[in-house]
């Protein structure tokens, strides 16, 4: 798993842990695709106001990048 330095940024900005992201993505509420990229939503109780966190990310021959993630600003989603 590949992080961008994006991601890292939110990641210290949101207190998001690596281990959020990889349980949001292996184990999402909610996926969607946009093009290549891969969208996985997940509520985490406790944790980012309530709010839902997405990871938006590529799988490219067996690697996965992650392009970004924060929490949602609102708490109900699509």
């Amino acid at each position: 798993m590949k992080l961008s330095r994006h991601v890292k940024n939110n990641m210290r900005l949101y207190k998001i842990a690596e281990q959020d992201i990889i349980n949001t993505i292996e184990t999402p509420d909610s996926t969607d695709r946009e093009g290549d990229r891969l969208i996985a939503i997940k509520k985490f109780f406790n944790k980012f106001s309530d709010y839902p966190l997405k990871v938006v990310y590529k799988e490219t021959s067996g690697e996965v990048r992650i392009i970004t993630a924060y929490p949602l600003k609102r708490k109900h989603w699509r």
